[in-house]
This record gives C-alpha cells, sequence and structure tokens, in this order.
C-alpha cells in the first residue's frame, strides 16, 4: 500500500496515511478538523533491491565489477579453448 502526504490548506498541518488505491482520499484534517486536506505529490522513497533485480545496482567499488569479472572470466576460457585448439 502507497503513502501519500496530505496538507490542510486552513492550518498547514501535514500528514502522511496510508492507503489503498482504491480508498477515497482524507479530507478532514486532524488538527483544525476543517475538511480542507489537499493530496500532495512527493518522490517515491524507496529502493528496489533483492534477488530478481540486477546484481550491481547498489554496489560500489569492487563489488559493482562482480557481474561483469564474471562474464569476461567465463569469456577469457572459452577464448583459451578456441585458441589452444586453433594451435594445435
Amino acid at each position: 500500500m502507497p503513502i501519500y502526504e496530505y496538507q490542510c490548506q486552513d492550518c498547514d498541518h501535514r500528514l502522511e496515511a496510508l492507503q489503498k488505491l482504491s480508498d477515497a482520499p482524507l479530507q478532514s484534517c486532524p488538527e483544525c478538523e476543517q475538511p480542507r486536506l489537499k493530496k500532495l505529490i512527493s518522490a517515491a522513497g524507496f529502493r528496489l533491491k533483492g534477488s530478481g533485480w540486477y546484481e550491481t545496482d547498489f554496489k560500489t567499488g569492487n563489488k559493482k565489477n562482480l557481474a561483469s569479472s564474471g562474464d569476461s572470466g567465463s569469456k577469457s576460457s572459452s577464448n583459451t579453448d578456441g585458441a589452444s585448439s586453433a594451435g594445435k
């Protein structure tokens, strides 16, 4: 469920609400109890990580090259095999 931000147009009170996509927007301010809440547009605050995402997305330094070094290692071993058979 997404977290929505609201701000009261009367008292400027801000709040966050965990709501379903199908839920109606909140209207009443919990501070001044006026029906003047406005839904704000804000950036999402989450990171996609775990199995199924790119391995290098959130790594730094030498760890970031882990996938490319694994790929080049398998390519170099197949090239070496091909070169040694061509040389015979």
